[in-house]
C-alpha cells in the first residue's frame, strides 16, 4: 500500500530529470521569446522617437499626438507578445492566441467594467475634447487647472492647490465647462446709486471709468445697464470683457469696483447703504425719562 523511501526518491528524481530535460529542450524557445520581446521594446523606442518628430510637422493637439503614439505602441506590443507566445509554445498558433485573448478580454471586461469605461472615455477625451493641459475646467464640483490627461484618468490642480484625480468617465458623462477655451471672458460687476441721483450721469461716469481700467479689454464691447429697482438703490450691471483665467477675473473685478467707487464719490453720486423704513398700525407714544422731562419743562 505504501511506497518505500527508496521508491519515492526514485520517482521524485525521475520527475526532476524529466522537468530539467523539458526545460533544456525548450531553452531555445525561451531565449527566442526573450529576444523577440527585447526587439519589440527597441522597436517601440525607435517608433516613439520617429513618430514624435514626424507628428510635430502637423498642427495636431498634444493630446491627439499622445493618442496616436499610444495606439502605435499598443499595436507593436500586442504583435510582439503574440509572436513571443507562439515561439514559447510551438503548439499555439496566432489564431488560437488571439481567440484566447478575446475570451479573456470578455471576462476581464465584465470584472473591470468601470476601468474599461474610463479607458474608452480617455480615448474620446484625447481624440475630440477641446481642453489641453494648462486649461481651467469645471465639472461636477471640481474646478482647477488640467495637469495631465491619461487613458484612464485626468489630473486637475484645484484653485485651492489640491491635486484631484478625476475619472475620465466623469468628464464624459457630466456637463464640462472649459473656462479658458477663449483668451477672454465676459464678467459682471453689480453696483447701485441712490434714487435721488441722475441715472444717466451715473451711467456715463461708470462708462468713462471702464475705459481707464487696465484689465478691461476695450476692443471688446462693454455695457452699463440699469437692471432694476432695488430695496435701497437703483441697481446697475457693469458688463465687460477681461482675461479668462479665474485669478485675472477676480483681480479685474476688484480693480473695476474700486475705480467705480472712487469715480462716483468724486462725482458726488451717492452709493446708498441699505435703508429700512418701519411702519406701525397705531401711533407710538413717547416715554421721556425724568431728566428729559425736566429739561423739556424748563
Amino acid at each position: 500500500m505504501f511506497l518505500s523511501l527508496d521508491k519515492t526518491y526514485q520517482i521524485l528524481e525521475g520527475s526532476i530529470r524529466e522537468s530539467l530535460k523539458a526545460a533544456v529542450a525548450h531553452l531555445p524557445n525561451f531565449v527566442a521569446s526573450a529576444l523577440v520581446l527585447l526587439f519589440v521594446a527597441a522597436l517601440v523606442w525607435v517608433y516613439s522617437r520617429l513618430a514624435r518628430k514626424f507628428l510635430k510637422r502637423f498642427q495636431l493637439r498634444p493630446s491627439l499626438r499622445d493618442l496616436v503614439l499610444t495606439f502605435g505602441k499598443t499595436i507593436l506590443w500586442t504583435v510582439g507578445l503574440v509572436a513571443a507566445a507562439t515561439i514559447l509554445f510551438p503548439g499555439l498558433t496566432p489564431s488560437k492566441a488571439l481567440g484566447a485573448a478575446g475570451l479573456a478580454s470578455v471576462a476581464v471586461g465584465l470584472a473591470f467594467k468601470d476601468i474599461f469605461q474610463n479607458f474608452f472615455a480617455g480615448i474620446l477625451l484625447l481624440w475630440r475634447f477641446p481642453f489641453e493641459p494648462g486649461d481651467i475646467i469645471e465639472v461636477d464640483g471640481v474646478r482647477g487647472k488640467v495637469i495631465d490627461t491619461r487613458l484612464r484618468m485626468t489630473t486637475v490642480r484645484s484653485t485651492e492647490g489640491e491635486l484631484v484625480i478625476v475619472p475620465n468617465s466623469q468628464l464624459i458623462e457630466n456637463p464640462l465647462n472649459v473656462l479658458t477655451d477663449q483668451d477672454f471672458r465676459r464678467t459682471v460687476v453689480k453696483t447701485g446709486v441712490a434714487y435721488k441721483e441722475d441715472l444717466g450721469a451715473a451711467v456715463e461716469v461708470i462708462k468713462e471709468t471702464l475705459e481707464k481700467c487696465g484689465s478691461v479689454r476695450t476692443e471688446k464691447p462693454h455695457d452699463v445697464f440699469v437692471s432694476g429697482f432695488g430695496s435701497s438703490s437703483m441697481d446697475i450691471d457693469v458688463i465687460y470683457w477681461t482675461h479668462s483665467r479665474p485669478y485675472e477675473m477676480r483681480r479685474s473685478r476688484s480693480e473695476v469696483a474700486i475705480a467705480i467707487k472712487k469715480a462716483l464719490d468724486e462725482a458726488g453720486i451717492e452709493i446708498p447703504f441699505p435703508y429700512r423704513t418701519l411702519t406701525f398700525d397705531e401711533p407710538l407714544s413717547t416715554v421721556l425719562s425724568r431728566e428729559e422731562a425736566s429739561r423739556t419743562e424748563s
